[in-house]
């Protein structure tokens, strides 16, 4: 499955970072997404924005606040993914409630719980 991790941090105390090496670990296929300059988390190329994957995506899963990803929806949208998760502290309802009209699963929810415990 190829899985988009909007927010992910090159410091590994942070779960976005982690999001990312467990994806990898359970052979999704990871882009991190980083505006800042970084090259790659864990081994995966990291990308400045959603639109420079290129290729389909299954999942988004949200590490950014809600002041950070309210300008995202067109964004989101062009990536056309099935769902996008809002990991605890990125919840954005007002967000939310517009990718739910574009058709697009939403759900509140620990990427990492649901990867530990086969319900990713």
């Amino acid at each position: 499955m190829n899985v988009a991790v909007l927010g992910a941090s090159p410091k590994e105390d942070r779960y976005s970072n982690q999001a990312v090496a467990l994806l990898k670990e359970k052979g999704h296929c990871v882009f991190p997404i980083n505006p800042a300059a970084i090259d790659a988390i864990h081994g995966c190329k990291v990308l400045p924005t959603l639109t420079a994957i290129g290729d389909p995506v299954d999942t988004i899963t949200v590490y950014l606040s809600a002041k950070h990803s309210d300008g995202l929806l067109d964004d989101i949208v062009k990536t056309k993914p099935r769902r996008v998760i809002f990991n605890p502290g990125a919840e954005n309802s007002a967000l939310a409630d517009a990718l739910q009209k574009h058709g697009i699963e939403t759900l509140c929810a620990c990427t990492l719980v649901l990867l530990r415990t086969g319900q990713f």
